[in-house]
């Protein structure tokens, strides 16, 4: 359905061929994943998601030959990786990698490089694990082998502070104008689910934002991560808020987001899945998401 290597907060093009086919069953499930997003978090804070059972006692494999995980990332794309004026690089995948080593007590490399470039680099041995917020799906998974997810994708809808607006759901926005970034898995969404709505698409997420905090729409639907961050800055001045709850229809947005390994390295995968558990029952992950998202994207 979506091309191949996503990234989390890119705004993925979609085959043609979605199908309409399960429409209400589908959307039923979406807002019941939602719920359930809300319902599964953090106990500290609720906009923090909890993706591991801390009730279960995870199992340390054997990292007796372990001596260094080199992480690849990239460079360019805030909260998650960038680089800072004095060329450090940074960001909340960076910071996630660095806490995986230390919870390991193993030494580590974060090296920035293209996305086009992460997956061959991983296959010519240029690096042993991906941290770049690659969606996990079937396209991904023919390339290489996955953690569990260490954060979801979920699609919201965002509305100026002085709405008027009720509930995000279909028959209430039915005529009503939403915007969106063209081509994406977020306006596929928009047309299978609320297709009563004029929709109307923009070419990047600075315009769409920009055409809401200007009052040209009433309410946009977008990536909640990218959103989130959106909506802590400067750029959004206090202007906006998100509407209610978060989609999270794998069909659309994918499955989550996970660290990639070489297909057969199933020793560093569950390594590091061991690892993303210990940080999040420490509470390390929830104080390195909220460092990077105070407003909570679920």
């Amino acid at each position: 359905m979506f091309i191949i290597v996503q990234r989390c907060t890119g705004f993925y093009k979609v085959d043609k061929s979605v199908k309409a086919c399960w429409h209400v069953l589908s959307l039923t499930a979406a807002l019941f994943l939602g719920a359930m997003a809300h319902a599964q978090t953090a106990p500290a804070d609720s906009s923090v998601p909890l993706l591991w059972d801390l009730t279960h006692r995870v199992e340390k494999p054997d990292t007796s030959g372990l001596r260094l995980i080199r992480f690849i990332t990239e460079d360019d794309y805030p909260p998650f990786d960038f680089t800072l004026p004095d060329g450090t690089l940074t960001g909340f995948n960076v910071d996630l990698a660095r806490a995986i080593c230390e919870e390991l007590q193993v030494a580590c490399t974060v090296q920035a490089r293209r996305w086009d470039t992460l997956i061959p680099s991983l296959d010519e041995n240029r690096g042993d694990a991906i941290i770049a917020s690659m969606q996990i799906n079937a396209e991904t998974r023919k390339h290489v082998a996955f953690t569990s997810p260490y954060y979801l994708t979920p699609g919201r809808f965002v509305t100026l502070r002085s709405t008027t607006l009720g509930a995000a759901i279909p028959e209430v926005l039915a005529g009503h104008t939403i915007g969106v970034v063209g081509k994406s898995a977020h306006s596929a969404f928009l047309e299978t689910f609320f297709a009563k709505s004029t929709i109307k698409a923009f070419e990047s997420p600075q315009a769409l934002r920009a055409a809401l905090r200007n009052g040209e729409i009433e309410t946009l639907f977008g990536d909640a991560n990218a959103l989130s961050f959106w909506l802590n800055g400067t750029d959004a001045a206090g202007c906006c808020a998100f509407k209610d709850g978060a989609f999270l229809d794998p069909n659309f947005f994918g499955e989550g987001v996970g660290i990639a390994v070489r297909s057969g390295n199933g020793n560093l995968r569950r390594v590091l899945d061991y690892a993303l558990a210990k940080l999040a029952e420490r509470g390390v992950y929830a104080d390195l998401y909220l460092k990077y998202f105070p407003i909570g994207a679920y």
